[in-house]
């Protein structure tokens, strides 16, 4: 068998999902990106493995499948992520997720006010 023929193909299917991941505005079009490289990887992986078999056997199909793992992973996390996002924000558009929460937003909402300093327990709870 030719290696040529499978490194070419993983390798455009690598560019297509960079090229996804790059562009795609939708969040769950992102993760099939993201997936479409992992694939790419295990065809370069099992590729790699049938054409050096002799230094170590199956160590690509080894390989392969903990990248499928990991694949399985990041996908059931990714998608609970977005569902969450699609809850909070009723769109799924990753340009409009905010990546810092505004300068004068408190860290977290119903928090306590902190009582002043010197004050006790007791002087906070009555005003003082």
């Amino acid at each position: 068998m030719r290696p040529v023929i499978p490194y070419v193909t993983a390798a455009l299917l690598f560019g297509l999902g960079v090229y996804g991941v790059l562009r795609r505005r939708n969040a769950v079009l992102v993760l099939m990106a993201v997936e479409l490289m992992l694939n790419a990887v295990n065809l370069i992986l099992v590729t790699a493995d049938t054409t050096a078999r002799s230094v170590l056997p199956h160590s690509g199909q080894v390989f392969a499948l903990f990248v499928i793992v990991l694949a399985a992973a990041e996908i059931g996390v990714g998608l609970a992520i977005v569902l969450q996002l699609y809850r909070l924000r009723a769109s799924v558009a990753v340009d409009e997720v905010p990546l810092t929460e505004p300068a004068g937003s408190p860290q977290t909402a119903g928090a306590p006010e902190p009582a002043a300093v010197g004050t006790t327990g007791r002087d906070a709870e009555a005003g003082r």
